[in-house]
């Protein structure tokens, strides 16, 4: 029988071919899958789109259909598009033998699943339990646009496709680029991909970067790419440098369970012994850890990899975890501490340096901390137990205090006081020091310290825009002090008063002037204390550092810490200009000095702020482009107007351009001596994909480099290549300069790439 034209709605009691189309699209959507269909199980849990198709119902459109009684066949051609649950069936011709079960499509065979992936073959056949068969002339696109090709298609079971003379990549095939071929690809005689454990193998596989074959290898696997998590090898990390040789990274991700991972990650050197890499994550209902560590068992070398010294184990650690603990508390840790202080610069460990924890310690210098924070709309609860380690070759870590604890609070009254704000902060801390920072032979001042202070502050604004902010500061401190040198009795309790009384005032004026807004800001602030003099028996402790700048031109009290604190009669003035662009480019100059009563001896000099008439303060921002902001902040001497500290450079986020630049001029704290100093970072593309990737530190009045890299970089949707060279010209304890190359591959769907540095 043959029925010409096309046919509309049908169902399976109207029309036996329609028992074909639902069997062959029936395959697909219940996991009985064709041969070509590649996703995991997670995937085919993605509900279909509503299509009008209910109660199991299918749509088959189709130039003819065939019943051949005599050889129980059914068969459509031309234009063949059949519907079921969400997935699209589309061929020249589909037949579908009712004895045997056999279904078989021909003829540029689609099909269209409901997450958006597709299927191409040039013919599919089916066994009658719709579980194996071949696919011919067979392609794929799967989601993050991974594409397979393949000469054959062998569905071995429900679980289990095998694909043959195969070739994947994740990369555009276009015609104009490269000659048709993809950035990189991986061909390979057979590709298994095994739904069950997310994992494709390949055998006999060639990794290709524009066409050419780079790397052979006879066997290997790697997670699905549709996978959201996956056991298997990450991308390697190669380099070669003086200290460590030839070395081979190969970081291996181990899926423990769906909330915990494992990357074991050895180090495999031709000058020292392997060093092995390892981080554990875990995340719980109420928090996460991250932890990680490194152990070799080597002797000491320097930087041209000699050894010395006797064999013995050499590690560390770097973890964190925070937990929430109900609505309003939080508590968590930070756990940092390595065997020899060069450990990270002798194998190259990157990420060492970050804010882990609710504290932060200065560069190169480690701190483990036990912490709890409660906090809600108008209070701060924090408690904190610390410990550091320094790892500068200057540094001798029985002169670092242990802080246990240190307690920060703060509350602020719900409603106004007195028509302002009212704000109750409080302080405690207790320092243990084993010796003196000074004098070796001396123990440490041990110190505990309490602190309560009361800032009030309200906010007049009149009808021609004048602002008038009166504010009052009280404050008490206690100090309970021992150890303490001679002259001083070995223990004493100190305690003193401190208060500030004044006003902020500011008077912006705003115009329009075409598509220019301009806003200029007069600001002035008044401050009456009592003279004070730091009593030489506390140790300044926290506010040893600091500088002063536009930042805290303004604060009632420029000091960073407790032990140290500005009194006397002082006038802080300024004028801040502002100018913002319709096209949003802006622009902003601020410029501003404090004027004493009298010089503070208790301030540092080097801040520029010791003298009745301070230092001049300058900073700027400009953002001239979109994309390109520049900055700079100068500290002027106020009698010669002499640079004492300057700070300028530039961020970039452009297409082309990304990265910054900064020039530093500053006295170093404690000697005072100036340094000037250039840092720099950033990638500059030439064209869409070549670029240039630069870094460096240069001490300018040394006129050398302190470290420098330069390198080539490649970079497209799916590949990032560089090829960089390393020197590093510091003396670091046994390591002097050194100098190493680096190749950094990263190939898209592959894992990650492993590199941090």
């Amino acid at each position: 029988m043959t029925l010409g034209g096309r046919t509309g709605m049908l169902t399976r009691p109207v029309l036996f071919a329609g028992v074909a189309a639902a069997a062959l699209i029936g395959a697909v959507a219940h996991g009985q899958s064709l041969p070509i269909v590649l996703t995991p199980p997670a995937a085919q849990a993605v509900p279909p789109p509503d299509d009008g198709l209910s109660g199991g119902g299918f749509y088959l459109e189709a130039d003819q259909l065939i019943s051949d009684d005599a050889h129980h066949r059914v068969t459509a051609r031309g234009g063949v598009e059949a519907r079921y649950n969400g997935r699209v069936l589309r061929a020249a011709e589909v037949v579908y033998d009712s004895q045997s079960g056999v279904v078989t499509a021909r003829g540029k065979v689609t099909i269209v699943n409901a997450d958006g992936s597709a299927q191409f073959a040039e013919a599919i056949t089916l066994d009658k339990d719709l579980s194996e068969g071949v696919a011919l002339g067979f392609s794929t696109r799967l989601s993050g646009d991974v594409k397979i090709a393949a000469a054959s298609a062998v569905r071995q079971s429900d679980q289990v496709t095998e694909l043959n003379r195969a070739i994947y990549t994740p990369c555009p095939v276009c015609a104009e680029a490269h000659g048709g071929r993809p950035t990189w690809s991986i061909r390979a005689r057979k590709v298994v991909q095994d739904h069950k454990r997310q994992i494709v193998y390949f055998q006999d596989a060639v990794i290709q970067v524009m066409g050419v074959g780079i790397v052979y290898l006879p066997a290997f696997w790697t997670a699905d790419p549709q996978a959201p998590r996956k056991s298997g090898f990450l991308e390697p990390v190669i380099s070669a440098s003086g200290k460590r040789g030839f070395s081979f990274q190969e970081p291996y991700y181990q899926v423990i369970s769906r909330s915990q991972d494992l990357v074991i990650s050895p180090q495999i050197n031709s000058k020292v012994n392997p060093f092995l890499n390892v981080e554990w994550r875990r995340r719980f209902y109420s928090g996460v850890i991250d932890l990680r560590g490194g152990y070799t068992y080597e002797r000491d070398f320097d930087s041209g990899g000699n050894h010395f010294g006797p064999l013995t184990s050499r590690s560390y650690v770097l973890g964190a975890g925070v937990f929430n603990v109900g609505p309003y508390w939080q508590w968590g840790f930070t756990a940092e501490r390595a065997s020899d202080p060069l450990i990270f610069d002798k194998y190259d460990i990157g990420r060492v340096f970050e804010d882990r924890g609710l504290y932060a310690a200065d560069d190169r210098r480690l701190i483990s901390q036990l912490y709890a924070v409660r906090q809600d709309a108008n209070s701060y609860l924090s408690v904190a137990a610390i410990s550091v380690q320094g790892l500068r070759s200057t540094d001798v870590n029985r002169t670092f205090p242990t802080i246990a604890p240190l307690i920060e609070a703060r509350w602020e009254a719900p409603g106004a006081i007195l028509g302002g704000r009212l704000r109750i902060d409080g302080s405690a801390v207790v320092l243990d020091r084993n010796q003196s920072p000074d004098d070796p032979v001396l123990p440490g001042i041990n110190s505990r310290r309490a602190t309560v202070q009361a800032d009030w502050l309200r906010t007049f604004t009149f009808a021609n825009g004048f602002r008038l902010q009166p504010f009052a500061q009280a404050r008490g401190d206690i100090y309970s002090l021992s150890d303490l040198p001679a002259p001083f009795a070995s223990t004493a309790t100190v305690t003193r008063g401190l208060g500030t009384i004044g006003a902020n005032l500011s008077y912006p004026l705003i115009k329009q002037a075409g598509d220019v807004t301009w806003l200029i800001e007069p600001l002035a602030q008044i401050a009456i204390s009592p003279n004070t003099t730091l009593d030489p028996r506390i140790p300044d402790e926290d506010s040893a550092i600091w500088e002063f700048d536009e930042t805290n031109l303004f604060e009632v009290n420029k000091s960073p810490g407790f032990d140290l604190y500005e009194g006397g009669q002082r006038v802080n003035v300024g004028g801040r200009g502002t100018m913002i662009l319709a096209d949003g480019r802006s622009g902003s100059l601020l410029i501003g000095r404090s004027f004493r009563a009298a010089a503070d001896p208790a301030i540092p000099e080097r801040t520029g702020l010791q003298t009745a008439l301070s230092d001049y303060i300058i900073g700027a921002e400009a953002t001239p482009l979109r994309g390109i902001t520049l900055f700079s902040r100068w500290r002027l001497d106020s009698t010669s107007l002499g640079t004492n500290r300057l700070e300028a450079g530039a961020n970039f986020t452009t297409s082309r351009v990304t990265g910054y630049v900064s020039y530093l001029q500053e006295a170093e704290a404690p000697t005072g001596l100036k340094v000037k100093s250039l840092d720099f970072r950033g990638e500059i593309y030439a064209t869409r994909h070549w670029g240039v990737t630069l870094y460096g530190i240069r001490d300018i009045d040394g006129g050398e480099w302190r470290k420098r890299d330069v390198g080539i970089v490649y970079r497209d949707d799916c590949i990032r290549v560089e090829l960089l060279y390393r020197r590093d010209e510091t003396f670091n304890g046994t390591l002097g300069p050194s100098s190493a190359v680096v190749l950094r591959l990263n190939l898209a769907t592959l894992g990650n790439s492993g590199y941090s540095r």
